[in-house]
């Protein structure tokens, strides 16, 4: 097995206008116009406590999937509280689709913030955000989730970052490179801000979600992007957002269901730091 090495990908920069339009990457497409970012006014920026983001998306009127280590302050490993995110769909040169604040979060009832050198959080970084009020729009229509992805499999990207956070960019050309232990690892460009954003395979035309962005990587001298295999931690997820939970200091919640381990094999990766 190659050797991998990773950092997670939370912005801790300030929330404003960082060169929306300067895309380095050219397999970057920016959705800077209503008919590029139509059908994807459900993938969003969250804005954290006004000076942070990552990228989440709608898979129900009220509900946004995105990374849990967007939960969590980087720099004291503390949660925020729920009313510190900000959901804002679609969002576009200054102005969304829509607006909406966070009644509760909450994570993967076997994701532990152990910091942006620890590769063992990746496997169950996912985290579901209910909105205060849902969104009904007729533009704005959820995701649903998909099986994982196979090894060589297209999958497409959607994301905001720190230098496009006023716009939001497709990357179609990305790829599953192939498993990690818990996780998969894609050719997807990203960078800070995108931590969160969904990953698709496109079936029938239809775009389903079939991860998450968690990290960032290096494979054999290449960036590369690291996600969670969806399928059994998102129904995990599910469950634990609709069982009894417990509350944790700041509004994220923690179900009571059984811990998992980690998987083996996941120690003893070389991180990079951001």
């Amino acid at each position: 097995m190659r050797a991998i090495a990773f950092f997670l990908l939370l912005l801790v920069l300030p929330v404003g206008p960082t060169g929306a339009d300067d895309l380095p990457d050219s397999t970057l497409e920016a959705l800077a116009t209503a008919d590029k970012s139509r059908g994807w006014e459900a993938v969003g920026r969250i804005d954290i406590a006004d000076r942070a983001f990552c990228t989440g998306a709608l898979i129900a009127p009220d509900l946004v999937l995105t990374a849990a280590h967007c939960l969590y302050d980087q720099d004291t490993g503390k949660p925020f509280a729920a009313s510190d995110f900000k959901f804002l769909a679609g969002w576009r040169n200054g102005r969304a689709v829509a607006y909406r604040g966070v009644r509760r979060a909450v994570a993967h009832p076997s994701y532990a913030f152990l910091g942006p050198e620890n590769v063992n959080s990746v496997p169950y970084d996912l985290a579901i955000l209910q909105l205060d009020q849902p969104i009904r729009l007729a533009q704005v229509q959820p995701f649903a989730i998909g099986a994982d992805p196979m090894t060589d499999e297209r999958v497409e990207v959607v994301s905001y970052a720190f230098d496009r956070s006023e716009v939001p960019s497709l990357q179609q050309s990305c790829r599953v490179i192939g498993p990690q232990p818990g996780m998969n690892v894609f050719s997807c460009s990203v960078d800070f801000g995108s931590s969160g954003a969904p990953i698709f395979r496109v079936e029938g035309g239809v775009p389903r979600i079939v991860s998450v962005v968690s990290a960032k990587a290096e494979l054999d001298g290449k960036l590369v992007s690291l996600g969670a295999q969806i399928g059994q931690p998102f129904i995990e997820l599910r469950s634990a957002f609709e069982s009894a939970a417990v509350e944790m200091p700041g509004g994220v919640t923690a179900s009571r269901l059984p811990q998992i381990g980690a998987p083996s094999g996941a120690n003893g990766a070389k991180f990079l730091k951001p």
